[in-house]
């Protein structure tokens, strides 16, 4: 069996966490009425990681690689069944605490109330992982209405910028800290197609920049994922192997894997963070002029 380094343990007061239940912090947001939540006691437990987006795809390997670490985590997304299903499945395999909250992460009010539960509730975060997002094969003027982009918008960019500044005091009070926010390769350049999603990915790698700069001196480290194309979905694997062939096949990765190297160079202090044979293109795709890799885009159909 591998071992994993393990979270650092903590000295701290009791917490107000739920083990068998699905926090509900708003009731225009698909909750009914909150559930009792009892006391654990944490003292010299394990620290929490957060991860935006983690019932699915790469947000659950992230949480996965993290509780192989033993950190105890705190799922956020849409879908209870789904939430419900990966809080079980990490709890069996990891003997890792896993709180679940069903949010909508696009609505502006997300970041403060998840916030303000945090730290109602003590949780010792160490780790924020932004992982919530939006894209698909519609986009800017192919098929994507405005309330959808202006969702895109919303997900992909104001609830990583929301959450990382919200949960900020939390992750300056367990310093070293970490924050992950997930682009994409679609974000190193203009992708005519994906003219949306790609600016929307370009904006979380100049955040997370600047970000980390700015952090610098609180001790958190700042890491940005711009994985290629991940086989999450069957109709991913089709799109890849159709625009991109044999590249597509080379750059394409597991979630699994994906959530490993993240998570391992995260807690290393990677800033960029290019899973498998993708860092070869990414080197590609920065190096040639933005006009022409536009154009290639484009020929690619996107």
């Amino acid at each position: 069996m591998k071992v994993y380094p393990q979270a650092d343990s903590y000295e701290r007061q009791p917490v107000n966490t739920s083990f068998n239940s699905v926090t509900m912090i708003n009731e225009e947001a698909v909750f009914s009425e909150p559930l009792p939540i009892p006391q654990i006691d944490t003292v010299n437990s394990n620290p929490f990681a957060l991860i935006a987006g983690g019932s699915k795809g790469i947000g659950y390997s992230v949480a996965e690689a993290l509780a192989k670490r033993k950190y105890n985590l705190i799922l956020i997304a849409r879908h209870k069944d789904s939430l419900i299903s990966a809080k079980e499945k990490l709890e069996s395999l990891y003997k890792v605490h896993v709180e679940i909250i069903q949010y909508d992460l696009s609505r502006k009010e997300a970041a403060t109330e998840i916030a303000r539960w945090c730290m109602d509730n003590n949780i010792p975060l160490k780790i924020l992982c932004n992982v919530a997002g939006f894209g698909g094969s519609k986009d800017y003027l192919n098929g994507l209405s405005l309330d959808s982009l202006r969702y895109m918008i919303n997900l992909n960019v104001e609830s990583c910028m929301a959450l990382s500044l919200t949960l900020l005091p939390l992750l300056e009070k367990n310093a070293p800290s970490y924050i992950l926010n997930v682009s994409s390769m679609a974000g190193l350049a203009p992708i005519p197609a994906k003219n949306m999603y790609s600016a929307s990915k370009s904006s979380v790698i100049f955040f997370s920049y600047s970000l980390r700069y700015q952090l610098k001196e609180k001790n958190i480290s700042v890491s940005v994922l711009c994985p290629g194309p991940v086989y999450t979905k069957p109709e991913i694997v089709a799109e890849t192997k159709k625009k991109l062939g044999f590249l597509g096949k080379l750059m394409a990765m597991k979630p699994e894997r994906v959530g490993e190297v993240a998570v391992k160079k995260t807690l290393k202090g990677k800033l960029v963070i290019i899973p498998g044979f993708s860092r070869v293109v990414s080197w590609v795709i920065r190096f040639l002029p933005r006009r022409w890799v536009v154009a290639v885009y484009g020929k690619l159909g996107g």
